[in-house]
């Protein structure tokens, strides 16, 4: 296991971010929806490289490695890490109806939701390294 600063860090800087996000959420002034979604699934993607890092049993994925490609590194011999992939693939779901110009296909508020499901993932990733014993709580 490395040091576990750089996983506080992490965890820092991604609490920064979302916090950012949901005050912006809360005065109405998210940017648009596919700015929102590419830094949801960048937050994401921060949590799972950290996590992975920090871990130090897996090689880590490139740096330009879809969302979802640094999930199968996460999930390979651990299968509990399957009870976020739905969670990833919302994500993924959202930046893909984007790409085809169907946001008509989105839920209400999507970015709204975009920023709740990274929280959702921050939470989750939280309380695992707090059980596990690489941070405190």
């Amino acid at each position: 296991m490395s040091d576990s600063s750089t996983l506080v860090q992490a965890f820092e800087e991604t609490d920064r971010a979302l916090a950012a996000l949901e005050a912006q959420a809360q005065e109405g002034r998210l940017p648009p929806v596919e700015e929102t979604v590419e830094r949801a699934i960048a937050i994401a993607r921060q949590l799972m490289v950290a996590y992975l890092r920090d871990e130090g049993r897996k090689p880590l994925p490139p740096d330009g490695a879809d969302l979802l490609e640094v999930w199968k590194v996460l999930v390979k011999g651990e299968p509990f890490w399957n009870t976020i992939r739905d969670n990833l693939r919302e994500l993924i779901y959202y930046r893909n109806c984007l790409a085809l110009g169907r946001a008509d296909a989105l839920p209400a508020v999507p970015e709204k939701m975009a920023v709740r499901t990274a929280r959702h993932l921050h939470l989750f990733f939280k309380t695992r390294c707090i059980r596990e014993g690489r941070i405190a709580a």
